[in-house]
Formats: structure tokens, sequence, C-alpha cells
């Protein structure tokens, strides 16, 4: 992809913090995404979002942005039936995936909305209706000249902000250093936000250990959590 392509702005005018590759769809994930997509997707609209509606029920509503696969995603809403999650995520391979581990662990407390979180967030999430949001292993945008890209930036950071109910956390993990440095930097920079712990967090135990993070833990390779509250 040229650099023009990589750096060509959403509708709404923000750069984009990924890139919609190409993927290729396995038959499972188009057949379950054909399938549960329609039960238990919510399409985007730029309309405010009734999140206990959406779930039938009044629980502690927590987001992620960017699901990947989503093993880590469905692993976590079954172990905490008592809350409910919302998955963000823009490729199809892993929408279907994580259908796939819907329909199979009958898992009732998750919904998915395939779409760009920052629209998302700006019109369909009210503000002080979130308890939690995770964002774990965003893409890293090595390069120094694709830094702008990352998804932790000071005005999405205030919106996650604003979207939280007081108290309410939000969790980011990422394993490249340089990455954890500034998420530290952009959360602590935020004055709506406090940090639970003095830098970074202990991996909380609600968070399970992907196969790709052992791996890299086994190499010897860092992993950061951060876990900030909101005051």
């Amino acid at each position: 992809m040229s650099e023009e392509g990589v750096y060509t702005a959403g509708r709404a005018g923000h750069i984009r913090s990924y890139v919609l590759r190409q993927g290729r769809v396995s038959n499972a994930q188009q057949r379950y995404y054909e399938d549960m997509m329609p039960k238990i997707g919510i399409p985007y609209a730029a309309v405010p979002l009734d999140l206990d509606a959406a779930f039938g029920r009044a629980a502690p509503k927590i987001l992620e942005i960017g699901c990947g696969m989503g093993e880590t995603t469905a692993a976590i809403a079954t172990a905490h039936p008592e809350n409910d999650y919302l998955g963000l995520e823009v490729h199809t391979p892993g929408v279907g995936s994580l259908c796939k581990l819907i329909a199979e662990g009958s898992i009732p407390n998750l919904r998915v909305c395939q779409h760009d979180a920052v629209e998302v967030l700006r019109d369909m999430i009210g503000d002080g209706t979130l308890s939690g949001v995770h964002i774990f292993f965003p893409d890293p945008w090595p390069k120094a000249r694709h830094h702008k890209r990352r998804l932790l930036q000071p005005p999405l950071v205030a919106t996650l902000a604003a979207k939280l109910k007081p108290g309410g956390y939000l969790h980011c993990a990422t394993d490249w250093e340089n990455y954890a440095e500034q998420m530290l930097e952009v959360l602590s920079g935020e004055p709506a936000l406090a940090n639970t712990a003095d830098g970074y967090a202990p991996r909380p135990e609600y968070r399970p250990l992907t196969k790709f993070e052992q791996r890299g833990l086994r190499l010897g390779h860092g992993v950061w959590d951060l876990v900030f509250r909101r005051k």
C-alpha cells in the first residue's frame, strides 16, 4: 500500500488507526458471520445507542476496541456473566471468528459492532454510560513516521474518559515498550483519569494470557498493562 493509502483519513477527517487489508475470510468465518451478525451484531448508526435495550437488561457495560480474532473477548465475557460486553472490530475475519466463538459458547452477554471506533464513540455511546473500556494490543505502528496513526492519542483518551461512569476504568495493554511509554504519558495527561498503579499495573486476573503473549513472555518479551479510572 502506498504512503498516500496509509494516510488517507476517514470520512470524518480523523486519521485511521488501522488499514483495511484484504484478509482471507474462511468458509466457517463467513458462515458464522452471516448467521450470527443479524442476531448479535449492532449496526453503526449516527444515533445514540440504548445499551440496556441492546442487551435486554441493565448491567455494567464494557466496551472493547479491537477484538482481533475474539479469543480474549469471548473468554472475558464467558468468565464474567454479570457484565455486558460490546466488541468493536473492523476486520471481517476477526468478526466472523468472534461470531463463531459466541455461537459455540452460547455467550449471551456479548455483542459486536463492525465499524470505526472513533465514529461509534462519537455517535452512538453516551457520556457516562460505560463501566469499562478494554484496548488490548492495538497496532503499535512502530515506525516513528507512523506514530500519528496510533489509536491512543489525547483526543480519543478524552472521549473515552467522558464515556466512562465515575469510577469506570480504562485498561490498555501492549507488548511494545515505546507504545507503552506513550500510552502512560497520554493517559497520565488526561485530567479526568487517575492511574490505579504507580506507573504500569500488574495484569488484572480478568485479562487472560493469549498464546502469542505466552510465547513472547517465554522469549523474554515484555507486556505492559495500564489501568486508569474515571475520577
